[in-house]
């Protein structure tokens, strides 16, 4: 299955990116064809310029600048996302890879009457997420309501993925992990994913 895994952490030894590359050799050892997209890497520009905002609803999506991240996204049969949760919400960088590539006319279509929007990655069969998080369990999910979960599964699936299964794995408390801990966590990754 080819698989695209955007990572999106500024750090080179942080958490993530460790996360990021025992999931890699996981998902390599059981034969996906893995194309990695570190975000702070690359220096993706998170940026939606004027003129991709502006051709949202024109016939055609002004894409020259993010025409490489398009195909990516296009071609991908599974979509890994590894980033740290941040004030409840994904990195800056993460959410301008969502604005400028989960694009109008490649992402999905808008409608001529401007009602729901046609799914157009009929490509992506999985989505998989593994996030880090400082609060505990509780907070996210009964104070705060699961925003990340939210966007990702009910916004950007329900709207871009027909069918795509959605597996997501959160990593809480994780200013005070111990080694055990995150063994532990790695563990589920290779299980659930």
């Amino acid at each position: 299955m080819n698989c695209l895994v955007v990572i999106a952490h500024p750090l080179e030894h942080s958490l993530c990116k460790f996360l990021a590359e025992q999931t890699i050799a996981h998902l390599e050892d059981k034969g996906y064809q893995v194309t990695v997209k570190d975000l702070y890497q690359e220096r993706f520009d998170p940026v939606l310029s004027d003129l991709e905002r502006g051709s949202y609803y024109q016939d055609e999506f002004y894409h020259s600048q993010v025409s490489k991240d398009l195909d990516q996204l296009k071609q991908a049969e599974s979509l890994v996302l590894i980033f740290p949760t941040w004030w409840f919400s994904f990195p800056a960088i993460l959410k301008g890879w969502f604005d400028r590539v989960w694009a109008p006319g490649h992402a999905y279509e808008h409608a001529s009457d401007f009602g729901p929007i046609k799914q157009c990655l009929t490509n992506l069969k999985e989505m998989k997420v593994i996030t880090t998080l400082g609060s505990p369990w509780w907070v996210n999910t009964f104070i705060l309501r699961s925003p990340v979960k939210k966007v990702l599964k009910l916004a950007l699936l329900g709207a871009c993925a027909k069918n795509c299964k959605f597996n997501m794995l959160t990593l809480y408390k994780s200013e005070r992990l111990t080694e055990s801990k995150v063994n532990k966590f790695i563990g589920e990754i290779k299980s659930r994913f």
